[in-house]
């Protein structure tokens, strides 16, 4: 099996989410062994951004960082799980919301597309929208 980010890198839907990752420097996380959530939101979620936001993140590396480290969460989390829960710590350091009904999940305010792709170290979670933590979304 892959790690999160040969998974990510071979789905082919992922490329602005490993670009934004690399560009963070946090490529080790994805790869390292220890066990990770990643809520990844696909290419079409980046491009739902405001024209111009990706460009200027690109440009804020400690912003950036910042976002895509709000996108992991620590230890192996499974829609199981998220039935269970209404909050995860990210590595960001701050907090996202976990909402479940009828079946379907929502992190923050983006749906959950797909649950459970498993990898050598944790799982992913397609999701429709970037999530941006609070004191980014204020700035």
């Amino acid at each position: 099996m892959a790690d999160l980010l040969e998974t990510a890198v071979n789905a082919g839907t992922f490329n602005t989410l490993v670009k934004a990752a690399e560009a963070a420097n946090l490529i080790e996380i994805l790869k390292s062994p220890g066990s990770f959530t990643l809520f990844a939101p696909n290419d079409q979620a980046f491009a739902n951004l405001p024209e111009g936001t990706l460009d200027s993140l690109l440009q804020d590396i400690p912003k950036l960082k910042k976002i895509v480290a709000y996108h992991i969460v620590s230890g192996d989390v499974r829609s199981d799980d998220l039935v269970q829960i209404n909050e995860a710590a990210t590595l960001e350091g701050s907090i996202v919301a976990i909402e479940s009904a009828d079946g379907k999940f929502k992190v923050n305010n983006a749906n959950v597309l797909k649950t459970d792709i498993l990898t050598d170290n944790g799982v992913i979670h397609i999701i429709d929208g970037v999530l941006m933590p609070a004191m980014v979304a204020g700035s």
